[in-house]
């Protein structure tokens, strides 16, 4: 149980930390990347993002009792430090899932809409069915679409998996959300090569909105040059923060690695770490996630004539990120390397699916699958 008021440092960038850790003391923001030992001296909580490397060097003799990363990642953190310490620590998978699923359905709807054809129509295939390529399944499953799932750390005590190569061959459209790993008995660096898109189904769509390294890069151009019947959808990149343009230029959609930079992905990662600490202490978790999300610009919505895309659209449109990245492409590549990092370091405000309440809606299912809300009738 808690008593005594708690000493807390956060990174500045993360939204609404102020407001949801106050309960438990006094909190102090710096920039993540200026944090030092010397900060740490009377820190009781240390909050962070990826790009605070916590180890023995920055905790030096701090009081540190907590440490908690508002990411889904955890390779900017020594745990071998944290447990020699008795240090208790959190980090916050699935923070940001729904926003990059919400990033795949709408290039899907936006895609559709121009080569003209119904998602209903095609069958789709999740690789890595995690978190993120999880939740994606219930969606699609939702809408009634057709899928393969490929996950072979999942497959063996589960049904309805299949193998690589079906994906390949069977799916209109390709989704890639496994993490990255090099080692073990299924690394996933250049999961997606130059033979595996050979066997790529023809008109397919391929979706990476996982990790860059995943697919080789080289390859997946060299097939695109070949292959113009194939569609690319990219927001990560093999040699990140570098763009490889003329790949770019090959690519229907490309987007600087924001596919889960929701704000609300970014306040649940904070309240995730809420949750975490509240454990830690003994306390009840006196708020919940919406206390803290604030109404959204356009909150509500009738739907009239209003396409599913065109809904999805008042709350994401992807092709405003695609035409910010494709304005750096020319650029020198030194300061290629910073406008990309700039583009995510400076994102906009952007709300999930969930902040729209639809009213009048002509098809309810559909829309509540994709994931609005439904304003109530009458």
């Amino acid at each position: 149980m808690l008593n005594r008021k708690l000493n807390i440092l956060a990174d500045e960038n993360m939204p609404q930390v102020e407001a949801i850790f106050s309960r438990f003391g006094e909190v102090t923001l710096k920039n993540g990347r200026e944090f030092s030992a010397e900060d740490l001296s009377e820190i009781d909580v240390l909050l962070v993002r990826s790009i605070t490397q916590v180890n023995e060097s920055l905790l030096g003799g701090s009081p540190v009792q907590f440490v908690g990363t508002a990411t889904i990642g955890t390779d900017h953190i020594d745990h071998k430090c944290l447990q020699s310490r008795e240090i208790a620590f959190s980090n916050a998978p699935g923070c940001n899932a729904d926003a990059v699923v919400e990033y795949v359905l709408s290039n899907l709807l936006l895609i559709a809409e121009h080569q003209g054809f119904d998602p209903k129509d095609r069958t789709f295939g999740i690789v890595g069915v995690g978190n993120v390529g999880g939740r994606l399944q219930k969606r699609l499953q939702a809408l009634g679409y057709k899928i393969l799932l490929n996950d072979p750390l999942r497959e063996k005590n589960e049904e309805d998996f299949v193998g690589l190569n079906e994906v390949l061959r069977k799916a209109d459209v390709i989704c890639l959300h496994t993490p990255l790993t090099d080692k073990g008995e299924h690394p996933t660096h250049h999961l997606i090569s130059g033979s595996e898109l050979a066997r790529v189904k023809e008109n397919a769509i391929i979706i990476n909105a996982g990790r860059g390294p995943v697919i080789d890069n080289a390859a997946l151009l060299q097939v695109g040059k070949k292959r113009l019947d194939l569609t690319f959808v990219l927001d990560v990149w093999e040699h990140e923060p570098l763009v490889d343009a003329e790949l770019a230029e090959r690519c229907a959609i490309v987007t600087p690695h924001i596919a889960g930079y929701s704000y609300d992905g970014k306040v649940r990662g904070t309240y995730m770490l809420y949750q975490a600490l509240c454990k830690h202490l003994g306390e009840p978790c006196e708020k919940t996630l919406d206390d803290f999300l604030p109404v959204a610009e356009l909150a509500n919505v009738e739907q009239g004539e209003l396409t599913p895309l065109e809904l999805t659209q008042k709350v994401y449109d992807p092709r405003i990120d695609d035409y910010m990245l494709r304005q750096t492409l020319a650029l020198p590549e030194s300061e290629k390397k910073q406008a990309f990092d700039q583009l995510r370091k400076q994102y906009r405000i952007r709300r999930e699916f969930a902040s729209l309440s639809v009213s009048g809606a002509t098809n309810p299912k559909q829309l509540e699958a994709i994931g609005f809300k439904l304003a109530a009738e009458g």
